[in-house]
């Protein structure tokens, strides 16, 4: 395997990602000001911290089709441009309604990358380093999210327009992104089955792997005897895919019922009420996103050797404990020695390890190739509407409920996808795409 090359094409393509998270989080040390600027009431306020995520459903509902229409590489691009006016955008904005339509455009962006990135990586991945490649876009996720949180701490509040420029530094990473994807190549599996450019796709599976390409490119095509126009009509909801389906759609629920953006979008506001001060809070929500960096790395490392199922035991039992922990500091008001901080951030380590470094590897995986943008599309697009809906009900839920009976939802969640695991999960690591198809038919 030329593995410089394939590990910068996935860098690349993976930046998508870091703009993915930075856009996602960036918004936790803005929304107070932001609230404050233009006197928002609760209802607004929900509708300015989710109207992202609802551009989020929209970009990865609808994100398959430019995907398998004009190809993984030039989605991404347009997924560039999102980003930069968005971000652009949103720092500028004098007008609230203009504030929320750029924060929309840049959910849209958001969605489609969390489709997209995530299906170019694993098809232009071998087998035996997908799991890791693959991570790299939620590597960069949390990445994003990290440096997000630091430049939140490092900007600080202390002007008014403290939160424009919060917005407005994304637009650099943004500018990069769009160069650098220009100069990776389309996928073997797009440029065969939606293109039938045969030449170019052999041609990028030599570079890729000149040892075995011959074998790689006749694989593609044994699975879909030269017939690319029958599988791009080819339905996804059909009696063949339900086991994938269901996978899919538990998966993405259960990364959210977590509680994982609530936490995300809302660490500041729930440090502050355990009584920390507002710059405390910032620095405390930098921690947590350095240990979501950090363990994601080390999830990198592993998700190839122990495997995504094993990843996903260890984290459950992980995120029980801590959620539990959490809530029970929310009922007793054991705020003074930090428990609430403690938990959160043991919480962030077990999700990184497992939930968080699994899902876009494991769903980009289990579907054939004819039908894989539209199964990352439904993954996506669940996971995006229970992110919405917790994000939007978080604080009201907070309010009424209290964060003990919150997060003791969370933590029961968790012990469904314990089970889930246990019963439901499938093994991925160390086979083709092909040899996971076979197995998700026969199942």
């Amino acid at each position: 395997m030329n593995k410089r090359k394939v590990i910068l094409w996935s860098l690349t393509v993976a930046m998508g990602g870091f703009l993915f998270g930075f856009d996602t989080a960036v918004i936790s040390g803005a929304e107070k000001s932001i609230q404050q600027y233009w006197q928002l009431n609760s209802f607004q306020h929900g509708l300015t911290i989710s109207i992202a995520l609802i551009g989020t459903i929209i970009g990865a509902m609808f994100g398959s089709i430019p995907s398998d229409a004009i190809g993984r590489k030039q989605t991404l691009f347009f997924v560039a441009i999102f980003y930069l006016v968005a971000s652009s955008g949103t720092a500028l904005s004098q007008n609230w309604y203009l504030f929320l339509f750029f924060r929309f455009l840049g959910g849209l962006g958001v969605g489609a990358s969390s489709v997209t990135a995530p299906i170019y990586i694993s098809e232009i991945s071998p087998a035996d380093s997908r799991g890791r490649l693959v991570a790299l876009f939620q590597f960069n996720v949390v990445f994003g999210i990290l440096i997000s949180y630091f430049s939140n701490y490092l900007i600080g509040a202390s002007t008014e327009t403290s939160w424009r420029w919060m917005l407005g530094v994304q637009a650099f990473p943004s500018i990069a992104f769009l160069i650098l994807i220009r100069l990776v190549p389309e996928t073997p599996r797009w440029l065969i089955l939606h293109k039938g450019d045969f030449e170019t796709a052999k041609k990028t599976l030599q570079i890729i792997n000149p040892t075995t390409y011959e074998k790689d490119f006749d694989s593609i095509m044994a699975g879909h005897e030269h017939d690319a126009e029958k599988h791009v009509k080819e339905p996804l909801f059909q009696k063949k895919y339900n086991f994938p389906i269901i996978l899919a759609v538990l998966f993405a629920i259960f990364n959210q019922v977590s509680g994982i953006n609530a936490i995300i979008y809302y660490a500041p506001r729930i440090f502050e009420m355990t009584g920390l001060g507002e710059s405390s809070s910032l620095l405390s929500t930098a921690g947590i996103g350095l240990v979501n960096f950090i363990f994601t790395l080390l999830a990198i490392r592993f998700i190839d050797k122990v495997g995504r199922r094993n990843l996903m035991f260890i984290g459950s039992i992980g995120l029980i404990l801590s959620l539990s922990l959490v809530s029970w500091a929310f009922f007793t008001e054991d705020f003074g020695g930090y428990t609430i901080i403690i938990s959160l951030i043991i919480f962030m380590a077990f999700f990184a390890f497992s939930q968080g470094a699994v899902i876009w590897v494991f769903i980009s995986e289990i579907f054939p190739n004819q039908v894989r943008a539209k199964g990352q599309t439904l993954g996506s697009v669940t996971h995006w509407i229970m992110a919405a809906g917790i994000a939007f009900i978080f604080p009201t839920l907070t309010e009424k409920l209290g964060g003990g009976t919150t997060f003791l939802f969370f933590a029961l969640m968790m012990v469904l996808q314990l089970l889930f695991v246990w019963k439901m999960m499938p093994e991925t690591k160390g086979q083709s795409l092909e040899q996971i198809e076979t197995a998700m038919l026969l199942h």
